[in-house]
């Protein structure tokens, strides 16, 4: 009897149109049957965002041999859950998320929709993996991005990752020859240094746009993700939906509250 091609569940934070999306369900389908479902419009920046207060409309686009796929009105966490709760009859054996335009690297982990879907996915008990491309253009070239992608997912696929850690894989925005190989990483520990642009409407109102930029607190860390995306790697760090700090647990038992 023929082996049952895995079924994987691919989703993103930019939208149904993007380019990282396109080159993430075509990884895909070289290795298993895939079902789309993916946000209609950009949701980047939503984090684990998810949809209360209105309803949710889910749109089939298309349906071939080994691919199915849908548009969701909501947030990329939206549509893990529909899919998981409403678009499949089994647990898929592999969540993909991304790949995303731009970096996901660092804290930027707990606001990025991307992340936030594959983290769904492991806290399901389901293999997950979300990518980035440090390119936030959208007409960035996702070809090495996509190579990587295969190789890390055929290791995933044979070896499996245990189902409460996911990985944030991100990618330098360099040429394929130029990449010097993979890091397993801890996160960096930094922050974004909030700048709002204030202008005003015709109307008089005053509006803003959030802007600012990354303060890397440890730029010399030479086992960090900022590091080895900074030299030429990918990088790779496992990611858990438990905040707990475990090391600080005896101090505060210490204390009377």
């Amino acid at each position: 009897m023929a082996k049952e091609r895995p079924l994987i569940l691919v989703t993103n934070d930019d939208s149904i149109h993007a380019g990282g999306l396109k080159t993430l369900i075509e990884v895909a389908c070289e290795l298993g049957d895939v079902i789309v479902v993916a946000p209609e419009d950009s949701q980047s920046g939503m984090s684990h965002a998810i949809t209360i207060k209105q309803p949710i409309r889910v749109t089939k686009k298309s349906e071939e041999n080994g691919l199915r796929v849908y548009t969701c009105s909501g947030t990329p966490v939206d549509c893990v859950k529909l899919a998981l709760n409403q678009l499949l009859d089994r647990k898929p054996d592999l969540l993909l998320s991304g790949i995303n335009h731009g970096s996901n690297a660092s804290v930027s982990v707990i606001y990025s929709g991307t992340m936030a879907a594959a983290i769904e996915g492991g806290v399901n008990g389901i293999h997950s993996v979300g990518f980035s491309l440090l390119d936030y253009s959208p007409d960035a070239n996702f070809q090495a991005a996509g190579n990587i992608a295969k190789r890390i997912l055929k290791e995933v696929l044979n070896n499996g990752i245990p189902t409460e850690i996911c990985l944030n894989i991100n990618i330098p925005a360099i040429p394929e020859v130029e990449i010097k190989g993979v890091k397993i990483c801890r996160q960096t520990k930094g922050f974004w240094q909030e700048e709002f642009d204030k202008r005003t409407d015709p109307f008089n109102r005053d509006y803003f746009w959030l802007t600012g930029y990354f303060k890397n607190n440890e730029p010399e860390a030479q086992d960090t993700d900022e590091w080895a995306l900074k030299n030429g790697y990918v990088s790779i760090v496992p990611i858990r939906v438990d905040f707990t700090c475990f090391d600080y647990i005896k101090e505060l038992e210490k204390r009377k509250f």
